[in-house]
């Protein structure tokens, strides 16, 4: 009985590793499959197919030949550590839902037999998503989800590249100190957020630096990020008028503000929203004028990429691929999908286990990425120590960078209404 179930076990292990590309777990193998979990239908499905098309070209730049890009895995085609054997991504529609994330999760683990997983762009799905993936020990590579809780989970198989919220907020609260250095009255801040993991977290990382900013926090809305209305909840911080309003919104929110804004002929000196649905090109284009004014914090800036030749090549390589710009949603997932690639390359296996590894042991300059960031190296707690974030603004349809000085193009609009004038 104990040899029977010793050769049973065998047969499931080697059973898995053939699901993953026929390898023995090191040397060679056919390809790498590595899911993608991103909302691909739904209210959100604009922003993962911006998620999803920076992945494919992470993908592209790794299993074909890119021999002038100065960036890891860009010259040759595969992974060398592998024989040359290509990535396949395999993606999962998620919906914008916790328990989808989760579900796919299983399918693509146990059924697909992916090496690990990357995703899923908003918190909350994240959150059960990378749950699901920590108990079928199958690393996590998270590209853009910015809650701060994401990493304060004790999780072994949890892996962040991108900044977070705290991170992007100090960025956002130097920025105000250098405009009240220029002779900015700023004395209070109000913050408006979804109800959900994203907004709660943000809302609360939002509170705690500006106390240490020794900014009150005069307003505090939640709103439900299904309503279809926002007039009442905008009403609510007009009648506490902050200096800045802090925003945490998905795109369709995001836009809905902007309106609401101009409905009530009310617009607060600065807003400062934490990326997402500020970053999703939908907003620019869904808004026109009305989204002039509006500041975000991001990740990645394409006038940074014009300073940096390998970031440039890439932002350029995406507008000949897709027929638009490169976003900083679509340049996290570029830079989580190449820098999982090296962990495998590096692993030589395509166990997870040994991935798992892999990333803990990561140390990717700067300069061998397309982020304005120091690096990608993780902490015992899964988090990018590199990661990093600029302010940008919208000024006449298009993000320019505003802080920090010396990556900004441009000067400030304040307040912001001027830049809608």
């Amino acid at each position: 009985m104990r040899k029977l179930t010793s050769i049973t076990a065998a047969l499931v292990l080697a059973a898995g590793l053939a699901g993953c590309g026929g390898s023995d777990g090191a040397g060679t193998t056919d390809e790498v499959k590595l899911a993608g979990l991103w909302p691909l239908s739904g209210p959100n499905a604009t922003q993962g197919t911006d998620v999803l098309h920076g992945a494919e070209l992470a993908v592209d730049i790794v299993n074909n030949d890119h021999p002038g890009l100065d960036l890891p895995l860009g010259p040759g085609k595969g992974l060398p550590g592998l024989g040359g054997a290509p990535i396949k991504l395999i993606t999962g529609d998620t919906q914008g839902k916790p328990e989808v994330g989760a579900g796919e999760v299983d399918r693509l683990v146990t059924g697909e037999k992916v090496a690990a997983v990357v995703g899923s762009y908003q918190s909350g799905v994240t959150l059960t998503a990378s749950q699901r993936a920590e108990r079928l020990g199958v690393p996590f590579v998270n590209e853009a989800s910015s809650s701060v809780a994401l990493t304060e989970r004790g999780l072994k198989w949890f892996f962040r590249t991108g900044p977070t919220d705290e991170t992007f907020a100090r960025s956002m609260f130097d920025y105000l100190k250098a405009r009240q250095a220029g002779g900015d009255q700023i004395r209070t801040v109000g913050i408006f957020h979804s109800n959900d993991q994203f907004g709660n977290d943000g809302a609360g990382v939002t509170e705690k630096v500006a106390a240490e900013a020794g900014l009150p926090v005069t307003v505090n809305v939640a709103f439900d990020p299904t309503a279809a209305d926002l007039g009442s909840q905008v009403a609510q911080v007009r009648g506490k008028n902050p200096d800045v309003l802090f925003v945490l919104a998905y795109t369709d929110a995001a836009i809905k503000l902007m309106k609401t804004l101009d409905q009530l002929k009310y617009h607060p000196p600065a807003l400062l929203a934490y990326g997402t649905g500020f970053a999703d090109p939908a907003f620019a284009t869904g808004l026109g004028p009305l989204a002039n004014g509006a500041s975000t914090r991001a990740a990645w800036s394409g006038e940074i990429a014009e300073k940096r030749p390998a970031a440039k090549t890439v932002a350029d390589l995406f507008q000949q691929r897709y027929g638009a710009p490169m976003t900083e949603n679509s340049a996290r997932a570029f830079t989580a999908v190449l820098a999982l690639a090296q962990a495998i390359d590096t692993a030589k296996s395509v166990e997870p286990a040994k991935i798992r590894d892999a990333l803990r042991a990561l140390d990717i300059p700067g300069e061998k990425t397309i982020m304005p960031w120091t690096g990608i190296k993780f902490d015992d707690k899964g988090q990018n120590t590199g990661a990093a974030g600029v302010v940008e603004q919208m000024i006449e349809g298009k993000y320019r960078v505003v802080f920090p000085a010396e990556l900004s193009s441009v000067q400030p609009i304040w307040p912001m209404n001027k830049a809608q004038q």
